[in-house]
């Protein structure tokens, strides 16, 4: 498991969080993985096998590129062999902007768009071990290309002041925040994201949580629950669950399980 992430240039720091690769072989027989949901939406390029999707009527296979948007629940993941990805992590006020897409709640879907034109040229760099021209391609890609991006100062703004709290301010601080009414943010964010604010700032806390969880299994939930808003700990259990499919508790003997057995690098290759 080897997993990496590169800041992108000041021109596109509004946009992208950043980019980021990551390689595992899964070995001969099928594996499975969760993708946990956090505050992000990720353009995702594969490299070697394919990756396929758990859906209501079966897996899925998973074009290359693909946008994993905003989930509300774990989405199951299934490949074998040796596997490459280069993902963009995106902002989801801005993503849908970038790429000129409509929002839409589905966690993984295809990328209808000539960003997918990179494919061929990427895996070509990729075969040959050049990662760094491969991430400079897709790095001049969005500088060059002219997208649209997001470039309303109230998302902007309310964006910002959302991360900065990492969720845990109330919709109307954020409106204020962005100089804006609660009416006009909740408007133009569900236009942008498909989302709520307050769905967001949910899946913004959730992921502080699980990464200290993993990172901190013996964490207090307590306190967690007191830094990071929630009403008390039995709030921050029923959310955790709601988005995890699993308790607090649950996901820290996990953690404590997982990482005495693989490197906590492993978060990041799911979203962390």
């Amino acid at each position: 498991m080897q997993h990496q992430e590169f800041a992108p240039p000041e021109e596109l720091r509004n946009t992208i969080k950043c980019f980021w690769h990551n390689r595992r072989d899964f070995g001969d027989l099928p594996s499975t993985f969760e993708v946990q949901p956090d505050g992000y939406a990720e353009i995702i390029f594969q490299f070697g096998s394919a990756l396929s999707i758990a859906t209501p009527a079966g897996w899925q296979p998973l074009a290359s590129p693909f946008l994993m948007g905003l989930l509300n629940q774990p989405a199951l993941l299934r490949t074998a062999g040796p596997l490459e990805i280069i993902g963009v992590r995106c902002f989801p006020w801005t993503v849908f902007d970038v790429l000129g897409l409509p929002p839409n709640k589905a966690g993984g879907r295809l990328v209808e768009h000539p960003i997918a034109q990179l494919q061929a040229p990427l895996a070509e760099l990729m075969q040959a071990g050049r990662l760094a021209e491969a991430l400079a391609q897709l790095t001049g890609y969005f500088l060059q290309a002219g997208l649209p991006g997001t470039d309303d100062p109230l998302l902007l703004k309310a964006g910002a002041a959302m991360r900065e709290a990492n969720g845990t301010l109330p919709v109307s601080q954020v409106a204020a925040a962005a100089h804006a009414t609660v009416r006009t943010l909740e408007r133009k964010f569900k236009q942008a994201v498909g989302h709520t604010v307050k769905d967001v700032a949910g899946l913004m806390r959730f992921e502080q949580v699980r990464n200290q969880l993993w990172r901190h299994p013996a964490a207090s939930l307590a306190g967690l629950a007191q830094e990071l808003g929630y009403a008390d700990q039995a709030h921050l259990s029923r959310e955790f669950k709601r988005y995890s499919g699993t308790t607090p508790a649950a996901f820290a003997r996990q953690a404590r399980h997982g990482q005495q057995a693989i490197s906590h690098d492993f978060v990041a290759f799911v979203q962390a």
